[in-house]
């Protein structure tokens, strides 16, 4: 909030009957003339009286100390944001340690079970004394709190994962005018009398005043929830923080900043917090399994509590005994393993195991410059089938130059070395080159700045810093020198359009330069510029030729571009920009060179069942040039143009769709159309990439939208699942293959835990149906539940990708998580376990010999420590349900390693030392090599199970083409 508490203006100070809040004498010290609080009201209450009345933005601006054209002095922030706040908003302390802990504590089992507890040492204490009668009870304590300490650890550190990854979140970047530099910083670092520069896409830092600016068009929804665009100029100057640009560009001074702002009330009212979000689809999905296992379990449970009260109770009429109070420790046990099957049976490690794999995902894609921002994405990027990509910058480096160039009948091809450049000066007429610098310089949204080394560097798109990276070395050989003329009118580039356009004021008349599209702009043209420089009238055969340079460059993979202009007698601003009647100036050639990797992405993502479309703006022999270079057009694939996609009718584009592999020349809304049939036509999942605000309604459409860090807009970011902060094409395939990891470490997961799960509730249940006793006590379970549930999860659900995930299709949305492959290995494992812990409860003694009175509790410790071993071993067969090699890549995993050795040594530990609460006794080493051997075996059990053929669990592809599929041959009017 602000350092000064706003009580209200001050009534004394009127001027022209507006009431004004006082200025502080510290804000006077530092040579500033208005209060924080009365910046604050201008902006956010759109007070054009009090604007007026400071004298406008010129006025304001002098009242904070600020130059519009140089902005504020570095020396000066500390300053300002000492005065009039930080651009940063007051949060919700994210939850502590001590608050998880909290929550563990009111699971209903583990409250059921402490009742449990302080029932049972409180029977144990009136029968046994103490201490002996307390161990039971202290045992399942220490237990649950064994359990709530692990659950919280896991839960607080996954929140900690998620603040980061929120962090990551906010970091947007802005440019500024500072000490008469153009520079780009946070959003955060933006202080009071800032010059903001704003474009397409990007969002408004903080509350303030239109400085300049050409049509620009804010979406202010998410702060006043009206649909409609606000046109912002001189009239209506005020400037929200938080709203997006949708058209036109400006520049901004920054009157108030983080929770002064309208955003930060905003804000402050909704107290939000870092950390979690809502379930995922899988999350979801187990959640409905978890359900239905735990009623399996509770029925498993109640038979298991009765058939033990009703044996005890046919026993004690049998035997005539009288009742004591040892009786009723006996109950109390016998309910506490009940609940404690209950707590087994319920598998909440499921959801958990969800959480935990996708949050390290999240964390590991951050590694390698791919923001998730929301959880389910992960996921689902595991189950695309299809990937519409951009060309530019995400295929392409985005470095951009100036390759090739058209010029009076001239066509040369350019270097990076001045000397090409000053070889084209010297072939080209001395007017053309003006000319052309002019348009050039005057038509462009971006900015040629010197840094404080007195270089001159270019920010903007990278079409335009190469074509002004061009104009400033064509002008450093002999051209003229750039002098800025008054713009009248500027129309935007935007992806609709695909030109942009300039009216200046020159020598009495005006001239508009306009650049795009070369299509669109050789079309728009009716002359041209001879070899002397003259314009001349444009004839067919020289449109035929000009259009046939233009496919002679995209041809080569060349982005290309026409550049024109026109002198106007007069022009009014409020008329719209001519487009007819042209000189044609130029075709320029780009290039953008291929990212190296990209080829092989590509055939990673084929060589997966994942089919790879482009989708651009550009000429369609360059978008056929770079799809055949990236290895995406095939010889049985086609490219076709938007406007022909679009006029195509829903049964041809039944047909036409398997095959499409480029579209060019495409708008938003035929990437919108393309992404909605493959969704709602064949029931795809559909990932997209895109970087410009237009791109916002195919990224929402998507299943998966994925925005550009570096290119992208912040419109684009917003709209987008995942931000691919190298706007690199070969991070989207990292996404797919960790989304694919994810899905089948759940897998792994839900194979290990159902096994557990079976082997518990039968072997406990049938012991008491046979020999009246449970042969593992509620402590021992739930040292169990703990290595399957958190431990278990930890272990399983972080284990790294491997290349052989992208060698199969994706899976279908309507795909079971419980495969055929998985219930084989479940069932194999269960029934092993099942048969070798079955012969130890009842034919143990006999096969060791065991005799005397410890031979009961020596068995039963036997028993427990071979389950305990039979799952460490199942957890390394899990690691591969299908591979015979379960020990590849192992070392790898450090957190499975570690977990595997810590769930060792505190066996060990209960086993030789906690006897007392765990009911165990030290075993001799012949039986812990005994426990060893029997849970080692479900090793050679799976390698057994994983011989057995596909075809005989009548498994399915799961990709099958229709009979009558067939392949379609290239088509007509540009496909």
């Amino acid at each position: 909030m602000s350092r000064f508490p706003r009580t209200g203006p001050d009534q004394e100070a009127l001027v022209g009957g507006i009431a004004h809040w006082p200025i502080s004498e510290e804000v006077r010290k530092f040579g500033f003339n208005i209060s924080p609080d009365e910046l604050a009201v201008i902006a956010s209450n759109h007070r054009m009286s009090r604007l007026t009345l400071h004298g406008g933005v010129d006025g304001i601006s002098n009242k904070i100390q600020v130059s519009l054209k140089k902005g504020i002095k570095e020396n000066e922030i500390k300053t300002r944001e000492a005065i009039y706040g930080t651009n940063k908003y007051t949060e919700k302390p994210s939850r502590s340690f001590w608050k998880f802990v909290w929550d563990a504590l009111h699971d209903l089992t583990l409250i059921i079970l402490m009742v449990c507890a302080i029932v049972s040492v409180v029977v144990g204490l009136f029968t046994e004394g103490f201490p002996k009668g307390m161990y039971d009870g202290i045992g399942i304590i220490l237990s649950i709190f064994l359990v709530v300490i692990v659950t919280s650890v896991s839960d607080y550190r996954q929140s900690l994962q998620f603040i980061e990854l929120d962090k990551e979140k906010e970091k947007i970047y802005v440019h500024v005018t500072r000490d008469g530099i153009r520079q780009k910083v946070l959003i955060f670092d933006v202080v009071v009398g800032d010059v903001v520069h704003l474009s397409i896409g990007d969002q408004v830092p903080a509350d303030g005043l239109f400085v300049s600016g050409y049509a620009l068009m804010i979406d202010e929804s998410s702060l006043t929830g009206e649909s409609e665009h606000v046109h912002i100029s001189h009239h209506k100057p005020f400037l929200r923080s938080g709203t997006k640009v949708v058209d036109g560009s400006a520049t901004m001074l920054v009157t108030a900043v983080g929770m002064n702002t309208e955003w930060g009330k905003l804000m402050s009212t909704l107290t939000l917090s870092h950390g979690g979000e809502d379930e995922t689809p899988l999350q979801v999905k187990l959640n409905s399994v978890a359900t239905l296992i735990g009623q399996i379990g509770l029925a498993f449970a109640t038979l298991t509590f009765l058939v033990l009260l009703g044996r005890f109770f046919v026993e004690k009429y049998i035997n005539g005994t009288e009742w004591s109070a040892k009786d009723a420790s006996t109950i109390v046990n016998y309910f506490a393993i009940a609940v404690t099957i209950i707590v087994v049976a319920v598998p909440e490690g499921l959801p958990l195991a969800v959480t935990l794999s996708l949050a390290f995902a999240m964390k590991k894609l951050m590694d390698a410059q791919a923001l998730v921002r929301h959880l389910s994405a992960c996921e689902t990027m595991g189950s695309a089938s299809h990937i519409c990509t951009d060309k530019t910058g995400t295929l392409t480096t985005n470095h951009m130059a100036v390759d090739k160039i058209w010029l009076c009948e001239v066509s040369k091809s350019l270097s990076s070395t001045s000397d090409t450049v000053k070889e084209l000066h010297s072939a080209i007429p001395r007017n053309a080159i003006s000319v052309l610098l002019q348009c050039i310089f005057e038509n462009t949204s971006s900015e040629v700045v010197r840094g404080k080394d007195g270089k001159k560097t270019v920010l903007g798109s990278p079409t335009e810093i190469a074509l002004l990276e061009f104009g400033l070395k064509l002008e450093d050989f002999g051209g003229d020198q750039y002098q800025k003329n008054e713009k009248v009118k500027v129309e935007p580039f935007n992806s609709e359009k695909k030109m942009m356009s300039v009216v200046i004021s020159v020598h009495g008349g005006y001239r508009v330069f306009c650049k795009g599209a070369s299509e669109i702009i050789l079309g728009m043209c009716d002359k041209i510029l001879d070899k002397e420089g003259n314009i001349i009238p444009m004839s067919q055969n020289q449109s035929k030729e000009i259009l046939s340079i233009i496919n002679e460059f995209a041809s080569e993979a060349l982005r290309t571009l026409c550049v024109a202009f026109r002198d106007l007698d007069a022009f009014d601003s409020r008329e719209a920009i001519p487009t007819s009647r042209y000189t044609l100036i130029a075709v320029v050639g780009i290039k953008d060179p291929v990212r190296p990797g990209v080829k092989e992405s590509v055939k990673t993502c084929m060589d997966a069942g994942i089919m790879v479309h482009m989708i651009t703006g550009d000429n369609i022999n360059t978008a056929k040039a770079i799809a055949k270079e990236c290895g995406i057009l095939t010889d049985d694939g086609i490219a076709i143009e938007g406007p022909v996609f679009r006029s195509k009718s829903p049964e041809e584009l039944k047909e036409l769709m398997p095959k499409i592999q480029v579209m060019a020349r495409s708008s938003p809304l035929d990437k919108l159309m393309f992404v909605e049939v493959w969704k709602d036509m064949f029931n795809k999942v559909v990932a997209v990439t895109g970087d410009g605000t237009n791109d916002a309604p195919a990224l929402n459409r998507a299943d998966i939208g994925v925005a550009m860090g570096i290119s992208g807009t912040e419109v684009a970011k917003e709209s987008a699942d995942v931000i691919v902060l190298d706007d690199n094409f070969s991070t989207i395939v990292h996404v797919v293959r960790w989304g694919r990891a994810v899905y089948v470490n759940i897998q792994k997961f839900v194979q290990f835990q159902l096994t557990v799960n079976i082997v518990a509730l039968i072997i406990n249940f049938f012991s008491a149906c046979i020999i009246g006793s449970a042969p593992l006590t509620a402590v021992q379970l739930l040292w169990v539940n703990m290595i399957m549930d958190t431990l278990g999860a930890l272990a399983l659900a972080t284990e790294p990708p491997h290349e052989e995930l992208m060698e199969s299709p994706p899976v279908k949305k309507d795909d079971n998580l419980i495969t055929k492959t998985m219930w084989r290995n479940i069932i194999g494992q269960s029934l092993y376990q099942l048969v070798v812990l079955g012969v130890l409860v009842f034919c143990g003694k006999k096969i060791f010999n065991l005799t005397g009175t410890n031979a009961d509790a020596t068995l039963n410790t036997l028993i427990f420590n071979s389950f305990v071993f039979c799952q460490l071993f199942n957890e390394i067969n899990s690691r591969e349900m299908e591979k015979i090699n379960v020990f590849e890549g192992i070392f790898r995993n450090w957190i499975f390693i570690g977990i595997i050795t810590g769930t060792v040594i505190f066996q060990v530990i209960i086993i030789e030392f906690l006897g007392t609460f765990a009911n165990t006794v030290p075993q001799s080493w012949k039986l812990w090599l005994v426990s060893i051997i029997i849970g080692s075996i479900s090793m050679i059990i799976a390698v057994i199970l994983k011989c057995v053929p596909d075809e005989l669990l009548k498994l399915k592809p799961s990709i099958v083409l229709p009979k009558d599929y067939v392949p379609l041959p290239d088509g007509p009017d540009g496909v």
